[in-house]
């Protein structure tokens, strides 16, 4: 993920997530080239991308113990491994040139921990077993940002987790007619409640580092919150208030969403106004959700980030 609103100076660089090209477009920033992209263009004031598509928080070995097999071993060190062989890179020349440039970067790290969570409820865990999770995987991403200031971040922003109960993959996958197990925008409680305890302990390891490094801003991105906004707001917004857990490219059921014929496989139709959906294809949101999400985040942060005019 990564943004910048603050000045076109600021490098960004990213880690993880799949809202990084919405939110470098909704701040005016180009999109980052991905890291492994030997065509990329990595100059000055562009940024670069280190995110991987699916990755998890946690090693894959970590979670393979537990019998929960992620589809990629591009997990949260492994990208941050990346990032320093970069700065290594950049920096061999003028390691003065490279301090001024990491303290006048933008470092994302994140939003990431929700892959951990999917991957281990379709491997059959339960509630308690994924709950059991969370202070490893918001370990893992402390311990990232740790690293990121540890090489001279001086502005980390990093975001927390989404309300998930809100999603087609999860409303389809653990449907039920217990209306207990419900909110009032019909997301599953016990999936949310999970986001939101993975956010808390989220916000007091990023507390916990603002006592230890009071020289760095260290900013909380509140998915959760700037999703509630979106559905809360749906019809204002533009989008149909009946569609709003609904997948616009996929088929079957209440929520469009099918695990074995999902979006891109043959004959799995497209809705043919995805600016009326919120979800893209039961997992990821449409572009236009994306805009609203990353709006509602930049003018949430940007006072917090701190930056010099």
């Amino acid at each position: 993920m990564q943004f910048i609103s603050l000045a076109t100076r600021y490098r960004t660089l990213a880690i993880s997530s799949r809202r990084n090209l919405q939110l470098s477009s909704s701040a005016g920033v180009p999109f980052l080239d991905a890291y492994l992209n030997p065509n990329g263009t990595f100059t000055r004031g562009h940024g670069v991308n280190f995110a991987v598509a699916s990755s998890t928080a946690l090693p894959a070995d970590f979670l393979s113990k537990k019998r929960i097999f992620p589809p990629t071993y591009s997990s949260l060190s492994v990208q941050l491994d990346w990032m320093f062989s970069h700065f290594n890179s950049i920096c061999f020349s003028d390691e003065k040139d490279c301090v001024e440039k990491l303290k006048n970067s933008l470092f994302m790290v994140g939003e990431i921990g929700v892959n951990d969570y999917t991957y281990a409820f379709f491997h059959g865990k339960t509630m308690e077993e994924v709950k059991d999770m969370v202070p490893d995987v918001v370990r893992a991403i402390k311990d990232a940002v740790k690293r990121v200031i540890g090489y001279g971040a001086r502005r980390v922003v990093v975001p927390g987790n989404a309300p998930i109960g809100c999603f087609p993959i999860y409303l389809a996958g653990f449907q039920t007619n217990n209306t207990d197990a419900h909110d009032k925008f019909h997301c599953l409680k016990g999936f949310n409640n999970l986001s939101a305890y993975h956010n808390d302990l989220l916000k007091q390891a990023i507390e916990e580092l603002e006592r230890e490094n009071p020289n760095v801003v260290i900013a909380y991105a509140d998915y959760y919150n700037a999703f509630q906004w979106i559905l809360t707001n749906a019809p204002h917004l533009g989008f149909d208030a009946k569609s709003t857990q609904k997948a616009c490219c996929g088929t079957g059921g209440d929520y469009g969403y099918d695990a074995m014929k999902m979006c891109g496989a043959p004959g799995v139709p497209v809705c043919p106004q995805p600016d009326r959906y919120i979800s893209w294809d039961g997992v990821d949101l449409t572009q236009k959700a994306y805009q609203y999400m990353a709006m509602w985040i930049i003018d949430d942060i940007l006072p917090k980030l701190r930056c010099p005019a």
